[in-house]
């Protein structure tokens, strides 16, 4: 579960009791799908059900789980099995006081992705490839607006994909091209309350993205040859 706070990308881990960090997760129970068992685990950590989830790989390898971990995954869940098989999926979820409140009643903390230094079992591999697909989704399709407000301002869109792309942007053009795009609107309300010269607040319009993408197959503001 990846999630932004206005200036960095960060990841929900759970600790285990006596053990270091991992991912959430669960087991698949007996009247359900895969899908439905990481919809559950998504509502069951943030208290949404409607949030952005992708799958993103299965993860098989005999040795991932070894024999301190394989033995908490059976004491914890109360099963006998000698192996485990991850289906991951990635999720994107909106920071926000109510989400940070319900993830912290669980146990949960949202941690820095750059400061993510080991995880239990194979979970940093999966980390890693989570982010790799996320890094390629955002230059292809509009899922950067999953991680904003519904009004933001052109800044917050912009560290957010500095956050998680890790290049540097130049922010006068950016802005011209957000401001050329059919699917970004201005919404006629600024910032109140800051320390700074208002910013404008934009929103994304979904149903003109879906016919200007028809025109491209990458978002037309994302050039990082500049």
């Amino acid at each position: 579960m990846f999630g932004f706070d206005g200036r960095s990308l960060k990841c929900l881990l759970v600790r285990r009791d006596g053990l270091d960090h991992k991912l959430p997760g669960s087991l698949i129970f007996d009247n359900e799908d895969i899908p439905s068992a990481a919809y559950r685990v998504l509502e069951e950590m943030t208290g949404l059900g409607d949030i952005y989830l992708k799958e993103l790989s299965v993860f098989s390898d005999p040795l991932r789980v070894g024999k301190e971990d394989l033995e908490w995954i059976n004491s914890f869940y109360g099963v006998n099995t000698r192996r485990v098989v991850t289906v991951a999926y990635y999720a994107l979820v909106k920071l926000d006081r109510r989400i940070l409140s319900h993830t912290q009643e669980k146990g949960a903390l949202w941690k820095e992705v750059e400061s993510i230094t080991s995880l239990a079992m194979d979970h940093r591999q999966i980390l890693h490839k989570a982010l790799a697909m996320l890094i390629r989704d955002m230059t292809n399709s509009p899922i950067a607006f999953e991680l904003l407000p519904k009004k933001f301002t052109i800044r917050e869109l912009t560290d957010l994909y500095k956050a998680i792309l890790g290049v540097e942007i130049d922010r006068r053009n950016f802005r011209k091209k957000i401001k050329s795009c059919a699917y970004i609107l201005p919404t006629g309300e600024k910032e109140k309350g800051v320390p700074h010269k208002p910013a404008a607040y934009f929103v994304f319009d979904k149903n003109r993205y879906k016919k200007e993408e028809k025109k491209t197959r990458k978002l037309n503001f994302i050039n990082w040859n500049e």
